[in-house]
């Protein structure tokens, strides 16, 4: 396959910023498939929470890895890159436009860099290291370094041991540090868009956001998955919103508390996103408020017509 044919457009940015209504948008411009880049949007039943695309949204626009594992299942960066490759290179030999939208930074990363997933080996000496400095600075200073390298981790903070182990396989297999020195893929062409929009108004959005969740029945879908024995012990419900809800049930807050959680773990987590993207110097970055459809499908074009020079 022509690799100069594999465009690859990647639609990312922080929750709530408008993706999916440009993804619609981009994919009837360019006759193209969606393939979601959520990692929660994977599993089934977590629909509200999530701000699921329903059939009628989608508009006749094919969509991929939503849907595909029940919530008591895992589902890996690696399971995302083995099933995103299969799929982008379907999209391509129908003639089609493989449009990836999501804000889960490390399945962004799989489409970018050639992550290999075998050198994740034990690294004694790095462990010192991390168990050195959770000791000296503390377990607040060692989960923002994992933080900084995996924005979207479900790693509680007090779990110090899983923390070093997390840093130890993003250290071995390709950290935010270490981009510029892994290679490029060269199977696709990734064509990167990344959505902004000034931090009040994208904080206002997420908090509205939050009040539709509830309104449009986040709490019974969470108690539904709960009274099923899907609880927090599932990778699943460790997500922004059922997270919460969760321990609403288990009466460690009030609703009331637990829905401003939510509000307040989603827009932290948009900073974190945002700081993700910000690594990424052949991004093209777009203000939402600002920025036309038409604007940003014009600038699409344009580097597709760069690749085919």
């Amino acid at each position: 396959m022509d690799s100069k044919k594999n465009n690859v457009i990647i639609i990312a940015g922080p929750t709530g910023v408008g993706k999916t209504d440009l993804s619609l948008a981009v994919a009837k411009e360019f006759d193209g498939e969606i393939i979601s880049a959520d990692s929660m949007q994977i599993y089934r039943g977590l629909d509200v929470g999530t701000a699921k695309i329903t059939h009628d949204e989608m508009n006749g626009v094919p969509h991929h890895l939503i849907d595909v594992v029940d919530p008591t299942e895992k589902f890996s960066v690696f399971d995302f890159q083995q099933h995103s490759t299969k799929i982008i290179h379907e999209i391509v030999q129908r003639g089609k436009t493989p449009i990836v939208v999501g804000g889960t930074g490390l399945y962004v990363n799989t489409l970018l860099y050639e992550m290999d997933f075998n050198k994740a080996d034990n690294d004694e000496e790095y462990r010192k290291e991390l168990w050195k400095i959770s000791e000296e600075k503390g377990e607040d200073f060692l989960y923002e370094m994992l933080l900084s390298v995996a924005p979207q981790t479900k790693i509680e903070k007090e779990n110090t041991k899983r923390v070093i182990r997390a840093l130890e396989i993003f250290r071995s297999t390709g950290t935010i540090e270490e981009f510029e020195s892994m290679p490029q893929r060269k199977d696709i062409n990734p064509i990167l868009i990344v959505l902004n929009r000034d931090r009040a108004e994208l904080y206002e959005r997420i908090n509205l956001r939050v009040d539709k969740m509830i309104q449009d029945g986040l709490l019974e879908e969470v108690k539904n998955l709960y009274d099923n024995g899907i609880d927090d012990k599932y990778q699943s419900m460790k997500a922004i919103g059922y997270y919460q809800i969760i321990q609403y049930f288990q009466g460690i807050f009030t609703q009331e508390e637990s829905i401003e959680k939510i509000k307040q773990e989603s827009r932290r987590y948009a900073k974190r996103q945002l700081t993700w993207f910000k690594r990424y110097k052949e991004a093209l970055w777009f203000d939402t408020a600002n920025s036309s459809e038409e604007e940003i499908i014009n600038a699409i074009k344009q580097k597709i017509s760069t690749n085919f020079a």
